[in-house]
């Protein structure tokens, strides 16, 4: 905490008022409670978990009630909720609503952290939080109190446009109006409207190119002893670190030769200090900008707290050093919620927008997805209505918008050009590199963070795929829209009428397109597939392509209601002829758009008097978005002219019906890489200077028992870090971990649990719970398992006060589903891939992580094709399969220990757990095979690492390293 945060902390205990920190924001919000505590508001409030229900009278007490008559009571009369949707889920009643008093927070303290709990809320208002599930009812009353009473409070932060939007939301019937209309006095003075009062950007000069300079291994591990602070500990395998990455700044001898760095840090190391500190050092000497790139959200918001160390919020002249740059479709669209509030949402979404305008007033920049606005926001509404506030269509018309000089997304992008650091994502940063709009704003210095997961953000960034959803979205971008549909659509001809209107083949070229963009699949084209009645070349290929899906399917997939595949390969007649016709329609979307593109350049070659500033920054935005589309349609004209031909060997091709819970909703021919390092090696390293790919899992670690060398370890970061396609002998370097595994932590492989028996995996997640009393992180391979087990026990450990959440099955983000377990340590989560590398719960929150099962690869199409060439490369395909999976269980593992005080319980429920997988685990880690009871005790009584020789049963295995 820095002095100003500290001071303002004492400050507020001295008035008599808690305070929090917002834990997503850097900015210390401090949430002023009344010396005396606000009366509660009389209302009847409900409760309900899997646990139980209860309700408590407006004036009365709290009661244990049936579903039955909690349903009832919330359809008789409002009541107060805390997050509808999950209360909705638990009594089985998708209409219910009322008074939830998320949406009152949203309102009344925009832009702050709150976890989306009893205990959470009670953090956020400096209130006492309910002891049990029967409590809660009584605290929502207070709470709600709490709220009200903070908006009479003079020092209400938020105030500022609180009364408007209070009438706005009165005339759409939000519940809470009427409730909070007493407390909020109307203003002396008329309020700005939301696009008035936001600042403006403003330009900034081109910052020249960095210096070429060299960092001194003394000015490096200066600048980490600054950043680690006076009196830290001295890491020594931190210094190193540090001094290793500095080797990426030193300026390049040869044109399209970076310096490519491969850095494992073991857990603990230090590594974001170890690069920020040789990151800040060169671009204060440079003049540059480096990049972080991450693969989660949460390390970004790590990020921008750590670098505060090295940088200031602000320059002297205000701008900021840092900057978090995401990618379009994270950031508030101003035009799409001035549209939204002026009636292109009714009902829901519209009070949706409402909400969201207020806090567009507070929020940092804009970022809408992992950013300050509440991740549970967007849940309570149940429908897309967050995404349709973003620019998701790239339907961006940039200097043509009338919010262009206030765009978040602008800003950001202005910012981040003149920034020294840049904080931004894999995918981000590979598609800016690919097809930046400047040039000379693409990365060059770049630390690829999490770097395990380059290789999977290149597979999808350079994918190709043609499907029903991309083909439709395409389709409305040219044409626009096509009947009477709400909200602000365009197609090409409207945003560009001025240049139809000035030059007659630009004109010409707009109306081509608009026509041949009608042979695109149109609203209603999934539909008719089924139907066997499709319409247009494009859908006559889908429904060729489903129909040959379905036919050659052999997964198993069509009973179970996952999605369906097939290879493009040896394809009827019928498929190939309509691929040719298809292909011949987007070639002729894909000219006329070539030859717009072309007189749009000319316009700004030789503009006309009437082009301005903003015009041409329109245009240029214009031909932007065309070239990209281009280059699109001119993927998927390659993808269909392969079909029926030879296979290309650099590309696996293949058909999919999308399905979910056995309902289709899409239909797809898809395109990758067989190694997407190569495009990866020549859009992202050739072009750059220096490139860093750093985890704690980088390296494969193969251990002795498979008689490879210790070499062999690298070869697989080798491999998926592009080096290899690079001429150059990429950096090698390794820090150990400075935790004790050897008796922190322990490794149990229950070897009772039969596969396939859902009732004794479902007993063994509810005893582990138990035994561990919560702070249980449950890990799937199937989504189907996850929510049978859910449905199995939530309700018993619900009934022992250990609450139970889950992906795909609370009406949560996974964002707020993680914050909701690290704020419980009673509170136990399961989840699939999402949870395994995204999670970062140090503390006693997590103390268990429990695998259902050996995390095999799955063995799809793509899978077996990078299985088979490695195999050809002079490997085997279970040594592919086995690098796959030591890297999950690594990841996995990793998310037990996070901190030096760290401990607990590692488990796998898998009878015949292959010992050659078992090097996944640091050295020193005890691994016990044991049967479930004995897991049990070890966890129940806190036994962890070699406290007792082995006993029979119990076998600890030494071997393996």
């Amino acid at each position: 905490m820095c002095k100003r945060e500290a001071a303002a902390g004492l400050r507020a205990k001295r008035r008599g008022r808690a305070f929090t920190f917002a834990r997503r924001c850097p900015i210390l919000a401090i949430v002023t409670v009344p010396s005396t505590a606000p009366a509660p508001l009389p209302l009847p409030a409900l409760h309900a978990s899997h646990g139980g229900n209860w309700l408590r009278a407006a004036n009365g007490g709290t009661e244990a009630v049936s579903k039955g008559d909690a349903i009832m009571a919330a359809a008789d009369t409002p009541v107060l909720i805390l997050n509808a949707p999950l209360v909705a889920n638990r009594l089985g009643y998708p209409d219910l609503s009322g008074l939830d008093l998320l949406e009152a927070f949203a309102f009344v303290h925009p832009a702050r952290f709150c976890v989306p709990t009893a205990r959470g809320l009670a953090e956020a208002l400096g209130m006492e939080p309910p002891e049990g599930d029967s409590d809660v009812p009584e605290f929502l009353q207070r709470a709600a109190g709490a709220l009200c009473a903070a908006c009479e409070e003079p020092e209400w932060f938020e105030r500022a446009g609180a009364w408007s939007a209070l009438q706005s939301l009165e005339r759409l019937r939000w519940p809470w109006a009427q409730v909070l209309r007493p407390h909020i006095a109307r203003p002396e003075r008329a309020e700005k409207w939301l696009f008035s009062a936001l600042p403006e950007w403003e330009e900034a000069a081109e910052r020249a190119p960095p210096r070429q300079v060299d960092l001194p291994a003394e000015a490096v591990l200066a600048r980490l002893d600054h950043l680690t602070g006076e009196g830290a500990e001295r890491r020594e395998g931190q210094r190193a670190y540090a001094q290793d990455a500095a080797r990426i700044f030193a300026p390049r001898t040869k044109r399209e030769v970076p310096h490519v760095a491969l850095a494992q840090a073991g857990t603990g190391i230090g590594k974001t200090l170890g690069y920020l500190a040789p990151a800040s050092a060169w671009a204060e000497a440079s003049g540059g900008t480096v990049w972080v790139s991450t693969y989660t959200k949460n390390l970004q918001r790590q990020l921008r707290s750590e670098s505060r160390r090295a940088w200031p919020l602000k320059r002297p002249d205000g701008s900021p050093p840092v900057v978090v740059r995401k990618g379009r479709e994270n950031y508030l669209c101003l035009l799409n919620l001035e549209d939204a509030l002026q009636g292109g949402f009714a009902g829901r979404p519209a009070i949706l927008a409402q909400l969201v305008a207020r806090w567009a007033a507070f929020t940092r920049d804009g970022d809408m997805i992992g950013g300050d606005l509440p991740g549970w926001l967007g849940t309570l509404f149940r429908r897309r209505g967050i995404a349709a506030l973003t620019d998701q269509r790239g339907e961006c018309v940039y200097a043509g918008c009338p919010h262009y000089r206030k765009c978040f997304i602008e800003r950001v992008g202005r910012e981040s050009a003149n920034a020294d650091l840049v904080i931004a994502n894999h995918a981000l940063v590979m598609i800016n590199a690919a097809r930046g709009r400047d040039h000379a704003q693409r990365p060059t210095r770049i630390v690829f963070d999490e770097g395990h997961h380059v290789f999977e953000a290149a597979d999808s960034t350079f994918a190709a795929t043609l499907s029903g959803q991309e083909a439709i979205e395409l389709r409305r971008w040219i044409i626009g829209p096509e009947k009477k549909a709400r909200g602000r659509r365009r197609g090409l001809s409207a945003r560009l009428a001025d240049v139809a209107s000035y030059d007659e083949a630009g004109g010409e070229a707009i109306d081509a397109a608009s026509e041949a963009g009608k042979l695109l699949p149109s609203d209603g084209w999934l539909q008719r597939l089924v139907e066997g009645e499709p319409w247009g070349p494009l859908e006559k290929l889908l429904f060729a392509v489903r129909i040959i899906t379905y036919a050659r399917d052999e997964s198993g997939g069509q009973e179970a209601g996952y999605g369906i595949e097939t290879e493009a390969s040896v394809l009827p007649g019928e498929v190939i002829e309509a691929a040719g016709a298809a292909a011949e329609a987007l070639a002729a979307i894909r000219v006329p758009l070539i030859r717009l593109g072309g007189r749009l350049e000319a316009i700004i070659a030789d503009p006309p008097d009437w082009l301005d500033g903003q015009g041409r920054a329109r245009i240029e935005g214009a031909r932007h978005s065309l070239s990209w589309r281009v280059e699109l349609l001119a993927a998927w004209e390659a993808l269909l002219d392969r079909l029926g031909g030879p296979a290309d060997p650099e590309f696996v091709d293949w058909l999919a019906v999308d399905r979910n819970d056995a309902r289709e909703f899409d239909v797809a021919i898809h395109r990758r890489w067989l190694d997407p390092m190569k495009p990866f090696a020549r859009v992202v390293l050739e072009p750059a200077h220096g490139v860093m790919l750093t985890s704690a899992t980088l390296t494969d670690r193969i251990g002795s028992a498979t008689g490879d060398s210790r070499g062999a370890e690298w070869d697989s970061a080798i491999a998926r870090s592009g080096a290899a396609h690079v001429d150059c002998a990429p950096m090698l370097t390794s820090a150990s971990s400075p935790f004790d595994y050897a008796s922190r932590a322990e490794v149990l492989i229950v070897t009772d649990i039969r596969k396939g028996d859902l009732p004794a995996l479902a007993g063994a997640y509810a005893r582990i719970i138990e035994a561990s009393e919560g702070g249980v992180l449950g890990l799937f391979t199937a989504i189907r398992r996850m929510r049978a087990v859910h449905g199995r026990i939530a309700d018993r450990l619900a009934r022992a006060g250990l609450p139970l959440y889950a992906q795909h099955v609370d009406p949560i983000d996974t964002g707020t589903l993680v914050d909701i377990f690290r704020d419980d340590p009673r509170a136990s989560l399961l989840g699939t891939d999402a949870l395994r590398d995204g999670v970062d719960v140090p503390g006693r929150s997590l103390r268990c992580v429990a695998l259902e099962s050996v995390p095999w690869p799955r063995p799809d199409i793509l899978h077996k094709a990078r299985r088979a060439a490695a195999a050809e490369a002079g490997g085997s395909g279970s040594q592919y399969d086995d690098r796959i999976i030591r890297a999950k269980l690594a990841q996995g593992f990793g998310r037990l220990i996070r901190g030096k005080e760290d401990a607990g319980h590692f488990i796998v429920l898998s009878p015949a757990f292959p010992s050659r997988l078992l090097s996944a685990f640091p050295e020193g880690t005890a691994i016990r095979r044991v049967t479930l009871d004995q897991a049990l005790a070890r966890i129940s009584a806190g036994l962890i690492g070699p406290d007792e020789p082995a006993e029979a049963g119990i076998e600890n295995e030494e071997a393996r390293t």
